[in-house]
């Protein structure tokens, strides 16, 4: 499974690159590529533009990525989460999992949750809070050249519902979009008061299978 951590917006609405705002002692982005390796991932895909080498740079710190860089920010969600699927390909992800740099509370039971939906013959798997539906979204690879034609900010949203996608339904309230001062100091907040704890490094499913293969 690869994992496409889309980390390539200027931040506007927070007034600076929220990817490197910190939160329990790492950057929001780290905390995500976190949660994809402790669900499984076998890979990272991490997606930049604006500040590029800075955000690489925090979301590598624990953990090896693959950094692809978009120079079409301003041509919307769409272009970054094309040049992550593309990269994701290359890699021979069977599935490829989506999350947002800007979502560190996203639990890596989650990413695990929407992965099995997808293997277990899925196209697409989404996650159903208790607030609705969010991110992260899982594909199987046969569904990929099917975003080809994906533009703006709207990402995939507007063919989910062509392709069959699954619903994982999970008892919590959607994670937070950091995506503004005021939602970065209530996370910072929750945090402070014992909420979501960072997710830690566990062995990805290829690693799994060569401890059975090798015990």
């Amino acid at each position: 499974m690869v994992a496409v951590v889309l980390a390539a917006g200027e931040g506007r609405r927070f007034g600076g690159t929220k990817q490197l705002a910190r939160l329990g002692g790492r950057p929001l982005v780290a905390h995500v590529v976190a949660a994809a390796r402790d669900g499984g991932a076998d890979e990272v895909v991490l997606v930049v533009g604006h500040e590029a080498r800075r955000v690489a740079q925090a979301a590598s710190e624990e953990h090896p990525i693959h950094v692809v860089t978009t120079p079409q920010v301003a041509a919307g969600q769409a272009a970054s989460l094309l040049a992550g699927i593309a990269a994701a390909t290359d890699l021979d992800a069977g599935v490829v999992v989506v999350l947002l740099a800007d979502q560190p509370e996203v639990g890596a039971d989650t990413v695990r949750a929407v992965t099995a939906a997808v293997r277990a013959g899925a196209p697409v798997a989404r996650v159903r809070y208790d607030d609705g539906s969010g991110h992260p979204v899982a594909f199987a690879r046969r569904v990929l050249p099917r975003l080809a034609d994906l533009r703006g900010d709207r990402g995939a949203r507007e063919l989910l519902a062509g392709l069959g996608v699954v619903e994982v339904a999970r008892r919590r309230p959607a994670p937070a979009d950091l995506d503004t001062r005021s939602a970065w100091r209530a996370a910072v907040r929750r945090w402070e008061a014992g909420g979501p704890r960072p997710a830690q490094r566990s062995p990805s499913c290829r690693e799994q299978e060569g401890q059975a293969r090798h015990p």
